[in-house]
């Protein structure tokens, strides 16, 4: 009532000394809609003050041109003060107008102290002669008690397994003497603040941490920090960013495509690696061989400190994480049960002298709380009897996560060699968990291979639930294969030399599976009729969790093959990217080698199957590529694949309109003894590449670097360096891992780290 009041008195005081107020003059020409203007209440500030609520207030005034002509740049006039209240901020009609315009004048209101205010606002012609008037009124007052939120820095970048700190400053305007209570909300999935809410004095700066957990995603939100007190609310944002996490390894070969390459590589380029500026760095002692492909973690919080890690797992069933740089130990966990030991080697060399842990694990770091490590480890109880077990360990401390280990059992329908009862049973002493394992869809992959052929055993395929731990799908290569012959009575197990299950983004699997019962009579589909796949190139469908095979390849002298031993199950599959033909089609490609010296290039849409007389079927065969067998898995980087064969060169393979090559483009100057070598490819982007592979010189490890582009030029190899420097005893078949500056490789005696030198 008061403010009416008020304004009341303000208009009748603006008519006195504008009497043309309420009606135009000199012709009409100009009317006003809607006059006279209040600008109501607005806070009075000092120089240089801001207040939460506004300092000035602008308002558009509209007339109507009711004949035409030239307007001028209108007045805006102040009654009573020396100075301006109002101002003119913008006219939307200067010039020449037609009758019937609608104009606009924009006019600011600044009040200098706290008191009533009035105006006017003239619209005049070119002349200057004064054709309409409105009046114009506003309030100043003086501000109330409140507050400011403000935040430093107000941008900020966490990354997973670390934290940064924002202060929070609450600003007292005018007089204000309460506490303000802040909350924070919109925080990205993963990110916490320590702590949860501030109580802010006047004045006062507190510090918020903001920490990225170990599973927190890249993301980038807006967090809004809300500071409260009695009816007084004010936001300050955040402009928060999740760094994707560091160049991490946690799966065979890197990827579920497993073509070993990490192409964010900075530190490790062809001038920083020589014998005189990299070497070993250090040796990781373990309990046991290391028959798996470390793995790599990068800024991971273990009790409260962030490091890179590396998971090694050991024949001695122990699992260990080390600090990647300094080499401490972080934690170590024995998979054995209560008076178990591991298992013996069934009088077989391949794994010997012990069987613990054999799979190069996979790691889930979005899993639970901290992430998650899962691998299956194999072990023999006080009674003599065998236990294959599937294991998530916690990635931070080791410790047995809820659900685990379960028990690995499966039963398959077949009437072949070993079955009873037309099932197919496994049992697990008759097997060894050799591939690495394959995390695809929230489920966990495995496969088994035989100790040295010792029969009766088949080919098994097994899905199990990564959040439960419990068996969702069970697949058998050969279930009705015949008693005899040898290498047909069953078997075709699945080992690749330790190379990881592949995975494409469709849920099918793909592997080489070893010589074993094929049945060349097929059914209508093309496919075996008995459901036997021995020595095979192996596409198997996850659809609804159940494991089918959805597509093959068999060469036509695969009974050959088998019956010599020469099959393709002792190489690793590998997933080619898109690849474009010379007729414009897309290509999905998968590449493996077995024993026979021919590499296979097979569509992954339409693999093939089998033809009795020749392999015209499958999409291109580059028969005698290679000079001996196959123990390994290649490697990919810029449209090139690279083979290291028993008693060959490490030799590259281009890919030109989705055709590999038929002869090397490019070749090693050492030749690699058995079981050849797995190389591993480090770059960033496509600049800097390097290929890394292992040598076996008499169980004397050899680590050696190329140049990708051309392996004939090698940057070093560990015998260079002066005495025993960079040596290490080798273990057969596991590929060197890269990550952020060092290559790790797994010994029989732990895990040696390669480095620029100190």
């Amino acid at each position: 009532m008061r403010r009416l009041m008020r304004f009341r008195l303000l208009f009748v005081l603006s008519f006195a000394v504008f009497p043309f107020s309420v009606r135009p003059l000199y012709s009409q020409s100009v009317n006003f809609l809607g006059s006279p203007v209040n600008f109501g209440d607005v806070n009075v500030c000092a120089p240089g003050q801001t207040t939460p609520s506004p300092c000035s207030k602008t308002l558009t005034l509209i007339y109507k041109v009711t004949a035409g002509g030239t307007l001028a740049k209108p007045k805006v006039l102040t009654m009573g003060m020396p100075y301006l209240d109002f101002t003119f901020a913008r006219s939307s009609c200067v010039g020449t107008v037609t009758t019937g315009s609608r104009c606009s004048v924009e006019v600011t209101f600044i009040p200098k102290a706290p008191r009533l205010y009035s105006g006017a606002v003239e619209i005049v012609d070119g002349s200057g002669t004064v054709l309409a008037t409105t009046v114009i009124s506003g309030i100043g007052q003086v501000p109330p008690a409140d507050f400011t939120l403000t935040l430093t820095p107000q941008s900020l970048t966490v990354s997973p397994g670390s934290g940064q700190t924002v202060n929070v400053t609450a600003t007292a305007l005018n007089g204000f003497t309460g506490t303000t209570t802040v909350a924070l909300s919109a925080l990205p999935a993963g990110v916490a603040s320590i702590p949860n809410s501030l109580t802010l004095p006047p004045g006062a700066t507190q510090t918020i941490m903001l920490t990225a957990g170990n599973t927190a995603s890249a993301a980038m939100a807006n967090v809004v920090f809300t500071g409260t007190s009695g009816s007084l609310t004010h936001n300050a944002t955040l402009t928060l960013t999740v760094a994707a996490a560091g160049t991490s390894v946690t799966t065979y070969h890197n990827d579920n495509a497993r073509d070993g390459w990490n192409s964010s590589e900075t530190v490790l380029t062809p001038q920083t690696v020589n014998a005189t500026t990299f070497g070993k760095l250090r040796d990781l002692t373990a309990d046991g061989k290391v028959d798996a492909q470390p793995l790599y973690v990068s800024s991971l919080s273990i009790a409260g400190q962030t490091h890179n890690v590396l998971i090694t797992v050991t024949e001695h069933g122990t699992a260990y994480a080390f600090d990647a740089d300094g080499g401490g130990e972080l934690w170590h966990i024995s998979t054995l049960a209560t008076n178990e030991t591991t298992s013996d080697d069934h009088s077989c060399g391949q794994i010997s002298p012990e069987i613990g842990i054999t799979d190069t694990p996979v790691i889930d770091r979005g899993y639970g709380a901290n992430g998650a490590v899962f691998l299956v480890a194999m072990s023999k109880d006080a009674q003599g009897l065998y236990h294959q077990r599937l294991h998530a360990l916690d990635l931070t401390t080791g410790a047995e996560l809820e659900g685990g280990p379960s028990e690995i059992q499966a039963t398959y329908p077949g009437n072949g060699y070993g079955s009873s009862g037309g099932m197919q049973v496994f049992a697990p002493g008759q097997y060894a968990e050799r591939v690495g394992l394959l995390l695809m869809n929230g489920q966990i992959y495995m496969a088994w291979t035989s100790h040295c052929d010792q029969d009766p055993y088949t080919g098994w395929l097994m899905a199990y639930s990564e959040s439960t731990l419990q068996q969702t799908g069970v697949f058998n290569m050969t279930p009705n294969g015949p008693s005899s012959p040898h290498y047909a009575n069953g078997e075709g197990s699945v080992w690749m030399s330790g190379a990881g299950l592949g995975g494409d983004t469709q849920g099918n699997i793909f592997f080489l599976d070893a010589n074993g019962s094929f049945d060349a009579t097929l059914d209508g589909n093309g496919f075996p009729a008995q459901g036997d796949f021995g020595n095979s190139f192996l596409k198997i469908s996850t659809n609804g969790n159940k494991l089918a095979a959805a597509d093959y390849f068999a060469a036509y002298d695969l009974q050959a093959e088998s019956d010599a031993d020469e099959d393709l199950g002792s190489g690793g599959a590998m997933l080619l990217p898109d690849l474009v033909d010379a007729g414009g089609t897309t290509r999905h490609l998968a590449v493996g080698a077995g024993k026979d010296t021919n590499i296979y290039v097979v569509d992954r849409d339409n693999m093939g199957k089998f033809n009795p007389s020749s392999n015209n079927s499958v999409y291109q065969e580059v028969s005698g590529a290679l000079s001996g067998g196959v123990f390994s898995a290649p490697a990919f980087f810029a449209n090139t694949v690279y083979y290291a064969a028993v008693g060959d060169y490490l030799k590259t393979f281009p890919v030109t309109q989705a055709r590999l090559a038929t002869t090397p483009a490019a070749q090693s100057a050492n030749v690699f003894a058995f079981p050849g070598a797995t190389p591993s490819i480090s770059s960033n982007g496509t600049q800097n590449g390097i290929v890394w592979a292992i040598e076996n010189q008499s169980s004397a490890g050899v680590l050696h670097a190329y140049d990708a582009t051309n392996p004939a030029s090698e940057l070093y190899n560990s015998n260079q360096a002066a005495g025993i420097r960079d040596h290490f005893p080798y273990s057969k078949y596991v590929p060197p891992t890269i990550a952020n500056g060092k290559v790790f490789v797994g010994t029989t005696s732990g895990v040696a780290i390669f480095g620029l030198l100190p």
